[in-house]
């Protein structure tokens, strides 16, 4: 664009969805700005439908629920502490962001603390944590089984029962809700055990009349998936801050240089490591969870993931898999902070 030039250029982007049932997400992500435009609500769910999903709650008992904090001016409008990073540490810029920016009012679906008035039967709950750099652990009060069936690339291959479920930001589970177990007027609030003060409830469920309910949670959901076979490469990731910036392998995001460059359907075996809590995010990359530290999966690692959440001088190792087509793909902590401070590799995916 030449100097003075205002015209808007184009793209077009074509999707061939060639992948399961699942609760997907966009969100924008321009270089450098991200955090700043999610914050100010550039998001939004992008739902895959199958077959393999019928029995389960649908229609008005399928909710969605993109749950997320932000902070208000007086007037109502968004506040974010700069949008443009140059200006951190600028006079009139106060604090550091380095860890990520967490507001004081949880939003679901764009609305503060909200209300939903749902009927003794199953429901199915699509939690997406469209939060910046909070994470959540969620329960019911008072309390009943959240029963996971999907997770961040689909249905699982047999539903897992929890008390409560952990999520790091870019997240999704899916869960089932019997509201049938509550009694009819009874109150139900969606606890965020990670919270303090306004941030320690999401939100609330009004139970009301029982209904005929016909879904059913089975035993087998998805067929069983696995990225067995020989590992094609081992490789080791470790994310740290560096100085000003958050980097991958030490080195801050460099769009031309790869971290790595594995071959298109090859299975590799991926070593992860921090300094910090990093939800690390893999672009179209399916993986899967073998190991935290020195056991097996975590509670939530099961199914096919594209997000997992990496702690405080932990070790994870996950088996990865890039099946659509060769290119430039990209891997992200999804601290949208982090990111915004260049902690993203390039992955050069080969035929």
């Amino acid at each position: 664009m030449a100097s003075g030039d205002t015209t808007v250029g184009s793209r077009d982007y074509t999707y061939p969805m060639r992948q399961p049932a699942a609760t997907l997400w966009y969100h924008d992500h321009r270089m450098d700005f991200t955090g700043p435009a999610v914050w100010r609500g550039l998001a939004g769910f992008h739902l895959i439908r199958d077959a393999t999903e019928r029995g389960l709650p649908d229609g008005a008992r399928d909710l969605p629920l993109m749950i997320a904090d932000r902070s208000f001016d007086a007037d109502g409008s968004f506040r974010y502490p700069s949008v443009d990073p140059s200006l951190r540490g600028a006079p009139g810029v106060t604090g550091d962001h380095h860890a990520g920016v967490l507001g004081d009012v949880l939003l679901v679906n764009g609305v503060p603390w909200p209300v939903a008035r749902v009927p003794r039967a199953r429901h199915r709950l699509r939690l997406l944590n469209a939060s910046n750099a909070r994470r959540y652990r969620l329960r019911l009060d008072p309390p009943r089984p959240l029963v996971q069936i999907g997770t961040d690339g689909g249905l699982l291959t047999a539903p897992v029962e929890h008390d409560a479920i952990e999520l790091a930001p870019g997240q999704r589970y899916d869960v089932i809700v019997d509201f049938a177990g509550y009694r009819e007027g009874q109150r139900v609030t969606l606890r965020n055990d990670f919270g303090s003060g306004a941030t320690d409830r999401v939100m609330r469920f009004d139970v009301g009349a029982t209904v005929q309910d016909t879904s059913r949670i089975p035993d087998r959901l998805a067929a069983a998936t696995t990225l067995a076979g020989p590992v094609a490469a081992a490789r080791s990731l470790h994310f740290q801050r560096g100085g000003d910036s958050w980097t991958v392998n030490g080195r801050p995001f460099d769009p031309d240089v790869p971290i790595a460059s594995p071959r298109l359907g090859a299975v590799e075996v991926w070593r992860l490591t921090s300094d910090f809590h990093h939800p690390v995010h893999v672009h179209l990359g399916r993986f899967e969870v073998i190991s935290r530290g020195l056991g097996g999966p975590g509670p939530f690692d099961a199914g096919p993931k594209d997000t997992i959440d990496l702690r405080p001088a932990e070790e994870v190792s996950v088996r990865v898999r890039f099946d659509d087509h060769p290119g430039r793909y990209v891997l992200h902590c999804h601290n949208l902070e982090h990111e915004d401070m260049a902690m993203m590799a390039t992955i050069r995916v080969t035929a």
